[in-house]
C-alpha cells in the first residue's frame, strides 16, 4: 500500500498539502474526507486519525496528522528542493516563525469569517447582522497588515527570494475568505503581488484545480450538516 492523502479541498491547510504533494510529483492516493457530511468523525476515519481532523497521512501502518508535520514529512521523505524548508538556519527560521505564528492570526480569522457567513445561518436561519460581518473584517485586515509588516516586509517570499511551506500555507490561508465574497488582496498591492509571485512557483493550473471546490461552493443546506457538528458550532459560536 503507498501513500494515501486524506483531504477536502474546502480547507485551506488540505489545498496546501495537495498542492506542495502534486508541485514536488509525490505520488499519493487522494482519499476525500467531506468534512461537511461529517466523514471526519466516522469510525472508519478515526482509524487513520483520532483525532477527526484532516488533512490526515496514512502510509502502511503509519498515519500521521496535522498539516505542518505532515508537510514537513513529505519534504523529508522525499528530498524535495531546499527551497521549501530551507537548510540554511536562519532561512528556516523565517519558515518556522511563520508557521508558528499562523494558528491563531490568519487561520482563526479567515476560518471565522467564513463559519459565520456560510454555516451559522444555516443553523439558526438567520444571516449574520453587518455589524459582525464588519467586525469580523476589521480584524482579518490586523492580521493581514501584521503578515505583510513582519513577514513580507519588502521580500519576494517569507524566507526570502524563494518560495517555501510558509508561503503556500499563507496564501491558501488567505484565499479562504473568497468563499464569501470578501476579496483580502483589493487595495494591497503588495499582498496581491506576492499571491502572483507564489502561484508563479507552483502554477496557476495547479492552483485553480486545488480550489475550484472552495471558489465553486454548494451553499450548505441543514440536512447536510451532521447534528454533532451543529452541537460544536453552537457551543463554540452561538454563547
Amino acid at each position: 500500500m503507498g501513500l494515501e492523502l486524506y483531504l477536502d479541498l474546502l480547507s485551506q491547510p488540505c489545498r496546501a498539502v495537495y498542492i506542495f504533494a502534486r508541485t514536488n510529483n509525490i505520488p499519493f492516493e487522494f482519499k476525500r474526507v467531506d468534512l461537511r457530511k461529517g466523514q471526519h468523525r466516522t469510525e472508519e476515519f478515526q482509524k487513520v486519525n483520532m483525532l477527526m481532523t484532516v488533512p490526515a497521512l496514512k502510509e502502511d501502518s503509519f498515519t500521521l496528522a496535522e498539516s505542518i508535520a505532515i508537510l514537513l514529512y513529505l519534504a523529508r521523505k522525499f528530498k524535495t528542493p531546499d527551497h521549501w524548508y530551507p537548510a540554511e538556519l536562519q532561512k528556516r527560521a523565517r519558515v518556522d516563525e511563520y508557521l508558528s505564528w499562523q494558528h491563531t492570526t490568519i487561520r482563526m480569522k479567515a476560518g471565522t469569517m467564513l463559519i459565520h457567513k456560510m454555516l451559522l445561518p444555516v443553523i439558526t436561519g438567520k444571516p449574520v447582522p453587518a455589524e459582525k460581518m464588519q467586525s469580523l473584517t476589521e480584524e482579518l485586515n490586523v492580521v493581514l497588515n501584521q503578515f505583510e509588516q513582519k513577514f513580507l516586509q519588502d521580500k519576494p517570499f517569507i524566507a526570502g527570494t524563494e518560495v517555501s511551506l510558509a508561503d503556500l500555507l499563507a496564501l491558501e490561508e488567505i484565499m479562504q475568505s473568497l468563499i464569501v465574497g470578501h476579496d483580502p488582496f483589493e487595495g494591497r498591492p503588495k499582498l496581491a503581488a506576492w499571491r502572483k509571485r507564489v502561484e508563479g512557483a507552483v502554477g496557476q493550473q495547479l492552483c485553480q484545480e486545488a480550489r475550484e471546490v472552495m471558489l465553486n461552493p454548494s451553499n450548505p443546506s441543514a440536512d447536510q450538516i451532521t447534528p454533532e457538528m451543529v452541537e460544536l458550532l453552537k457551543k463554540k459560536y452561538l454563547k
